[in-house]
């Protein structure tokens, strides 16, 4: 009896697996039928295309070879039904061409498959829909630098593959600033970030592109993404260029554009009266910033951010280092005058702490304030705070480095003219209690205000 019952068991789970693989694979086949994918238009198009070719061909032969085979064919039918009834040969007839023609598209698609899907485990009609889906996500516009883009940028690209990201190229400190003076290269660091979260094998790309090199007579402290980037802009002739050739090289959904391609340097002014010169130098500093500017003054915008912003569906500012990161993009007055111009919805993601150097002691509408007074104009209409506050372990970690929890006064951000978006965006790290922003609710809370805010 126990050997009966383990084969009917046997028989059970043999009938679940195949009642299993069928209907996925008429659910795949399926799925080549579903909207947006342009793969119905183009299969009636090429059948009316064979249709008309046989036209053609019976016009230039005036029928003589095809009257002959349908007469050949009509007999070799009416033999048939003579034989075997209508009712039953016309099914078998149907049935045998539906089987050949669904093992030929099978067979097809299986071999374009073999050779441009990406991944084992992934169909093609999937990857496909999924392209579709990208593609037709909003154009979006971020603007900022350092690790903060490159976290917003790894949770946007799974909305949209219309994403342009725009990167202040300030930066003189480590190995940007090393090659900056010794080849005479725009700092490469935040586009290398950039690139590396805008990659489809974003793991992978970021730990090559952070690898710094260890030993090596004048290697020592270089990353290879930088190393990467000054030998594509040597090679394509400037930096521009050198990123577009690289987006190609990684697969990189959206694209990254430095706002100028000036030799930027920052300066700013303290309240204690001094005037400090270059990017690293300013947070190094610890004063109070109350002017900041760069040199030289009014530097050009790169026409092609120029028109990511003119065309641009949702504009983001940060988050970032506000006077290292952010500003410096909008000391280029034609970003700022191109982003003030735009009536799309615009939107800052404010930091979730205070930086040393920066913004001791600011609120967010601080932040705000210091925007609005390095560009003398309101760029966005709306701010993203975060709503928690970090542990009690994290709060005590920051407070040794002076850095504390951005605060949200409400009135006089309301007095700013700005909304705001309240949600829970952090990352808390339970090991370093470092606090980030997460990249997945950052982004879905930003195109959830978007969905509502541009209908």
């Amino acid at each position: 009896m126990s050997s009966i019952s383990l084969f009917k068991q046997a028989l059970r789970t043999l009938q679940h697996e195949s009642r299993g693989r069928t209907p996925r694979r008429f659910n795949r086949w399926f799925k080549w039928l579903a909207p947006g994918l342009f793969v119905k238009r183009w299969l009636l198009l090429s059948a009316s295309g064979v249709l008309l070719t046989s036209l053609g061909l019976a016009i230039w032969v005036k029928l003589t070879p095809i009257f002959y085979l349908i007469d050949f064919t009509a007999r070799l039918l009416e033999t048939i039904a003579t034989i075997i009834p209508n009712y039953v040969s016309g099914p078998i007839a149907i049935t045998c061409g539906l089987v050949l023609i669904f093992w030929g598209q099978t067979r097809t698609v299986g071999s374009i498959t073999e050779v441009l899907k990406p991944g084992k485990d992934q169909e093609l009609v999937d990857v496909l829909m999924a392209h579709r889906r990208l593609h037709r996500g909003p154009k979006i516009v971020v603007v900022g630098g350092g690790t903060g883009l490159s976290t917003l940028l790894r949770g946007l690209k799974v909305y949209s593959a219309n994403i342009t990201a725009i990167v202040t190229v300030a930066d003189d400190g480590g190995s940007s600033g090393r090659l900056r003076q010794e080849f005479g290269v725009l700092p490469p660091g935040d586009i290398r970030n950039c690139l590396a979260a805008l990659a489809d094998q974003e793991k992978l790309l970021t730990e090559l592109f952070q690898y710094r090199f260890k030993t090596g007579n004048g290697l020592v402290g270089h990353s290879f993404g930088n190393l990467f980037l000054t030998a594509m802009s040597d090679i394509t002739g400037d930096l521009e260029r050198a990123i577009a050739a690289s987006s190609q090289v990684l697969a990189v959904r959206g694209r990254v554009l430095p706002a100028t391609l000036s030799d930027v340097r920052l300066w700013a002014e303290l309240a204690d009266g001094r005037r400090i010169e270059g990017e690293s130098n300013i947070t190094e500093a610890n004063g109070k910033i109350t002017n900041i500017g760069c040199i030289p003054a009014n530097p050009p915008a790169l026409p092609a951010a120029l028109k990511a912003i003119k065309e641009a569906d949702y504009i983001i500012i940060g988050p970032g280092s506000l006077y290292t990161s952010i500003i410096p993009n909008l000391l280029v007055p034609e970003i700022a005058d191109a982003i003030a111009s735009r009536t799309v919805p615009r939107i800052y993601v404010c930091n979730i702490m205070t930086q040393p150097g920066e913004t001791q002691g600011y609120a967010v509408s601080d932040h705000i304030r210091a925007i609005d007074e390095a560009c003398g104009k309101k760029l966005f209409n709306a701010v993203l705070v975060h709503r928690k506050v970090p542990s009690a372990q994290s709060l005590i970690n920051y407070a040794q480095v002076n850095s504390h929890p951005v605060f949200l006064d409400r009135e006089a951000i309301s007095n700013l003219g700005r909304r705001i978006v309240l949600s829970n965006v952090m990352d808390e790290d339970v090991h370093t209690n470092f606090v980030r922003h997460n990249p997945e609710r950052l982004a879905r809370v930003l195109l959830r205000w978007y969905s509502r805010a541009h209908v």
